[in-house]
């Protein structure tokens, strides 16, 4: 009899993990964001930069639109973004919040007045937990979302020129 009950367990074992393997299969290992559209950004509780102050999802209630842009004065494609984020900030419908990522103060105020600085609000997220919780994985990303704080799209990567015209089309430039 115990070795009819080895047996059994064995088997057993080996069916369950063919049966999670198989059911693995079908699930996608890509990092996908889509989920994140439409959804409300709610909790927003950001250290400023500077000052010693709290960003809220109040002061962004009252713009039409916002451009969430977290950054870091390590990020070689942050550099290559900058000069469209600065024409972007021109932009009278949107407000560009920006989030510092696991930088060095220092180094984040000089690479702000080496490149100039797009950002209506600055905010500071030095362990990057902050992140965690607009879905963020790398830098830079960001993500534009509406009065409402309804995130309309995210941005994976630097904002490319393409990126720059799609987010004039809803803020209503055109």
């Amino acid at each position: 009899m115990p070795k009819k009950l080895i047996k059994i367990s064995i088997l057993s074992f080996i069916i369950f993990i063919i049966v999670v393997f198989f059911l693995s299969l079908n699930k996608t290992t890509i990092y996908d964001t889509k989920g994140l559209v439409g959804q409300k950004i709610s909790n927003i509780k950001l250290d400023h930069f500077s000052k010693n102050s709290i960003i809220t999802e109040k002061d962004l209630n009252n713009n039409q639109y916002t451009l969430i842009n977290f950054w870091a004065s390590w990020c070689g494609p942050c550099r290559d973004e900058n000069s469209i984020l600065l024409k972007l900030n021109k932009e009278k419908n949107l407000k560009i919040l920006g989030i510092n990522f696991k930088d060095n103060k220092k180094n984040a105020q000089n690479f702000l007045i080496e490149l100039g600085n797009p950002y209506d609000y600055l905010a500071v997220d030095s362990l990057g937990k902050q992140s965690i919780n607009f879905g963020i994985y790398g830098i830079p990303e960001s993500i534009l979302i509406d009065k409402d704080l309804v995130i309309i799209k995210k941005f994976i990567g630097p904002i490319s020129k393409n990126d720059y015209e799609y987010i004039q089309s809803i803020i209503g430039k055109r």
